[in-house]
C-alpha cells in the first residue's frame, strides 16, 4: 500500500519530478565523465611510462641510479638472462647498454642518453619501431646507424642521412666518440623522453666505450598483477650487487599522482552528492508542504506517523533509484562511445606531451565506480527524505488540516 502510494506521489507533479530527475541524470553523467577523464589520464600515463621508460621491472647495478657511470654494469648478467628465459611470467625482456654523452651536428650540440639496444628484443619491449616518422628501424647493415627523435632532429637540423658525432667517456676514463648517420627519426608521446634519448646498436656503443656488459635489463610480464611477486622472486634469486625495481619504484611521482587523482575523484563525487541532496530536499519539501492537509487527514483517520515518515522516505528512495539508475545507464552509453572514439585534445597536445600523455584520451570507469556512484546517490536521496518527513510529522493533525494551501 505505502509503496503504491509513494510511487503515485512521485509522479503527482510530473514536470517537477522530471526536472529533478533530469538534473540527477546529467549530474551523474557529468561526475562519471570527469572520473573517466581523470582515470583516462592516469591510465594513459601509466601505459606510456611502462611502454617507453620503465617496462614492468628493471634491473641495474645497485649504485647505478645514484651514479650512472659506464663502469657500473649488471653483475652476473648471464645468470639473470638464464632465469628470465625460464620464467613463465615473462612476456619479453631486453638488455641495454646506456651511456650519457653529447650529440653534435654542424649546427648545434646537446646532451643525450645513448641507448645501445638489441635489435631483435627491443621492439618487444618498446614500440619504437612503430613510431618512426621518417627513415627506418635499425638493422645490421651499414656503419654506425642511429635513431634520433623529431625534437632532437629539429634542434640539430637533422634529417635522414645526416651525420652526427657522439662523444662520451669510456670505461678507462678517456673521451671517445665516432660519427653516426641518422637512419630514422621517431616521435613518442613524451617530448621530455624524446629530448633525452637516442638509439644505436648495442655492439657499436660497446666497442666505442670498451664496455662488454649491460647497464639495464627491462622486463615485461604477461600479467601486471604479478609484478610485485616476480620482483621479490628476482631479488632473492640474483646477486645482491644488483637492484630490482618495478615501475612504481622507478617512477614514485606517478604513484603520488595516482593517489591524488583517486582522492580528487572522491572529492568530486562527495561535492556532487551533497549538492544533489539539497536539490532533492527542496523538491520533497515543496511536494510535502503542498500536501499538508492531506497528511493531516491521514493522521486524523489513524495512520501512524511512522508510516507517513516511511511514505516520504519511499518517495525520495524512488527518486534516487530512478535518477541514479538512469544516470548510470546514460553514463555507460556515453563512456562506451568515448572509449571507442576517444577525447581529442590536440589543442593541448604540446603541454600533454611534456608529461608523456597522448593527445587523444580514452576515458575509463571501473564497475566498482559505477556501483559506488549509484549507492551514494541512492543513499543521499533516502537521507534527503528525512528532513521533509520530520517537518510534516511534527505537526498535529488539526494543525495540518487547517494549513492553508
Amino acid at each position: 500500500m505505502l509503496v503504491k502510494l509513494a510511487w503515485r506521489n512521485v509522479w503527482r507533479n510530473k514536470l517537477r519530478t522530471s526536472i529533478m530527475l533530469g538534473a540527477m541524470i546529467f549530474g551523474v553523467a557529468g561526475v562519471m565523465l570527469m572520473m573517466g577523464f581523470m582515470n583516462g589520464i592516469i591510465d594513459n600515463l601509466v601505459k606510456n611510462t611502462i611502454q617507453w621508460q620503465t617496462s614492468h621491472i628493471q634491473i641495474h647495478q645497485k649504485n647505478y641510479a645514484l651514479n650512472p657511470d659506464i663502469n657500473l654494469v649488471i653483475d652476473d648478467e648471464a645468470e639473470i638472462t638464464k632465469l628470465l628465459e625460464q620464467a613463465p611470467q615473462v612476456k619479453a625482456w631486453t638488455s641495454r647498454t646506456l651511456v650519457n654523452g653529447m650529440i653534435a651536428s654542424a649546427r648545434s650540440t646537446r646532451g643525450i642518453q645513448i641507448n645501445g639496444i638489441d635489435l631483435e628484443s627491443e621492439p618487444k619491449i618498446t614500440p619504437i619501431a612503430d613510431h618512426i616518422l621518417e627513415g627506418e628501424w635499425l638493422d645490421n647493415k651499414g656503419r654506425n646507424p642511429i635513431l634520433v627523435s623529431q625534437k632532437t632532429a629539429d634542434r640539430l637540423k637533422l634529417r635522414v642521412g645526416s651525420k652526427v658525432v657522439l662523444t662520451f667517456t669510456d670505461t678507462t676514463g678517456d673521451v671517445t666518440g665516432a660519427a653516426f648517420r641518422v637512419r630514422g627519426i621517431f616521435k613518442t608521446s613524451s617530448s621530455t623522453f624524446d629530448d633525452a634519448n637516442a638509439y644505436v646498436r648495442k655492439a657499436d656503443i660497446q666497442q666505442l666505450g670498451q664496455v662488454h656488459f649491460d647497464h639495464e635489463i627491462a622486463i615485461l610480464l604477461h600479467d601486471e598483477a604479478q609484478v610485485s611477486d616476480f620482483r621479490e622472486q628476482l631479488m632473492s634469486s640474483i646477486s645482491n650487487k644488483n637492484k630490482v625495481q618495478d615501475w612504481l619504484q622507478l617512477q614514485p611521482i606517478l604513484s603520488t599522482m595516482m593517489s591524488s587523482m583517486n582522492a580528487g575523484n572522491q572529492v568530486i563525487l562527495v561535492i556532487f552528492v551533497i549538492a544533489m541532496g539539497f536539490g532533492i530536499i527542496n523538491i520533497l519539501l515543496m511536494s510535502v508542504f503542498e500536501r499538508t492537509r492531506e497528511f493531516g487527514v491521514l493522521m486524523a483517520v489513524g495512520m501512524k506517523k511512522g508510516n507517513i515518515r516511511r511514505l516520504i522516505i519511499l518517495e525520495s528512495g524512488f527518486i534516487g533509484i530512478i535518477g541514479a539508475g538512469s544516470g548510470v545507464i546514460f553514463s555507460l552509453f556515453l563512456l562506451f562511445l568515448l572509449s571507442k572514439t576517444g577525447i581529442p585534445l590536440e589543442a593541448m597536445a604540446e603541454g600533454l606531451n611534456a608529461f608523456g600523455i597522448d593527445s587523444v584520451l580514452y576515458p575509463s570507469v571501473s564497475f566498482s565506480d559505477y556501483v559506488t556512484v549509484f549507492v551514494m546517490v541512492w543513499c543521499v536521496s533516502v537521507l534527503a527524505g528525512l528532513y521533509p518527513a520530520h517537518q510534516i510529522i511534527k505537526k498535529k493533525p488539526v494543525e495540518a488540516m487547517a494549513e492553508k494551501q
